[in-house]
């Protein structure tokens, strides 16, 4: 764990079997066992029985929890065999999802408020807002990782969590909506704008996909960059104009080096071949034994800005699924009540713990190859 803006922003790396510094699992547990009164989660995906373990104990000691998932991961894709009456239909112990099924039964059977989604899109979030009206215990738990024993023991990932009543507020707009029943692209239009909150002196903003067009956003930020940029990615396809926007910096002279998912890397729409080409040094992951993926959505920009969250830079995931991005930092003074004043020491604090974690799986990684 590292502790920046006087311990009200907490970063995490993961997980410990590939080298980073954090259980992302014993982060997610901590957050959720530290609840009091409400836990408010957009998941994408919940299998981690733990995970699953302590939401049922937070029911248990009074915690009100309402939890929105993906419902690809809860139903079958294919209706099984009608059986002939009376016959009961076959167990389906041996079928895949089936412990997200057993533990959505005993969120159920402990009274947990479980919605799913029906965006024929993917409902992508990775967020939890705790005790949003508690002083002590407010916070907002986000990143990229998923409610998964994969996602926080096999794959690549980070943790961000924020203390602050404000960031709260924000997540929990997008929550209500959410739970409201639309989700992705049918989502009504925030007629508020995103705003730059002030956390200790870092600026701190949050946005939606697809209401608030984070994709502009992104590279509103990379715009910024005087020197250098660094990316983790999981999946970065040619339909993002993000490509464009570092083809475009690295023919100004800016550094820019980043890491690819070794599975989507290699993809023939992946970004990693015309990046490669234009002189921006990709690398791939080293495939050792126990390593899922690079699923990071990740970017740090100059010692001044830091971009993450669950969105990848993809068209549908900026047009179509339910994301979210927050963006740290800033390298201009901002005016008091517009995301300043600017603390730049604290987002080069920030800056430099990512920039390390992207350096570290560069160092165990090969550079992309053509042909």
């Amino acid at each position: 764990m590292a502790n920046f803006a006087n311990g009200k922003i907490q970063a995490f790396a993961g997980p410990t079997e590939l080298g980073a510094p954090d259980d992302l699992e014993e982060v997610i547990l901590d957050f959720i066992n530290g609840a009091n009164k409400t836990l408010d989660m957009a998941v994408q995906e919940l299998d981690s029985k733990p995970i699953a373990q302590a939401i049922l104990d937070a029911r248990c000691r009074g915690v009100r929890v309402r939890l929105v998932m993906e419902q690809d991961y809860l139903a079958r894709r294919e209706l099984p065999p009608i059986p002939p009456p009376p016959s009961i239909p076959p167990d389906d112990d041996d079928l895949p999802l089936t412990v997200n099924r057993e533990i959505l039964r005993a969120l159920l059977l402990y009274a947990v408020d479980v919605k799913a989604d029906f965006n024929p899109k993917i409902f992508h979030q990775k967020f939890i807002i705790r005790d949003k009206s508690k002083k002590e215990t407010r916070a907002v738990l986000t990143g990229s990782t998923n409610f998964t024993h994969t996602g926080t023991h096999k794959n690549l990932n980070h943790i961000v969590i924020f203390h602050d009543k404000s960031i709260c507020k924000a997540y929990q707009a997008e929550f209500d909506e959410i739970r409201s029943g639309t989700f992705g692209a049918l989502n009504p239009r925030h007629w508020d704008k995103p705003k730059t909150f002030n956390i200790e002196g870092v600026p701190v903003r949050i946005l939606f996909a697809p209401d608030d067009a984070p994709e502009l956003e992104i590279i509103k930020q990379m715009l910024k960059c005087n020197s250098r940029l660094d990316f983790a990615i999981f999946t970065f396809s040619g339909s993002s104009g993000i490509d464009d926007a570092m083809t475009i910096l690295r023919a100004a002279g800016r550094e820019l080096r980043g890491v690819f998912d070794p599975g989507q890397g290699r993809m023939w729409w992946a970004a990693s071949h015309w990046l490669h080409d234009k002189g921006i040094a990709v690398y791939l992951p080293r495939e050792v034994e126990g390593f899922g993926k690079l699923h990071h959505k990740l970017m740090v920009i100059d010692e001044a800005i830091v971009i993450g969250g669950s969105m990848n830079y993809t068209a549908p995931a900026n047009e179509y699924n339910d994301e979210n991005i927050f963006v740290i930092g800033n390298p201009y003074d901002l005016p008091e009540g517009k995301g300043g004043p600017v603390d730049h020491d604290a987002c080069a604090e920030i800056a430099r713990y990512f920039r390390g974690e992207i350096e570290r799986m560069i160092d165990t990684s090969d550079l992309y190859q053509t042909g």
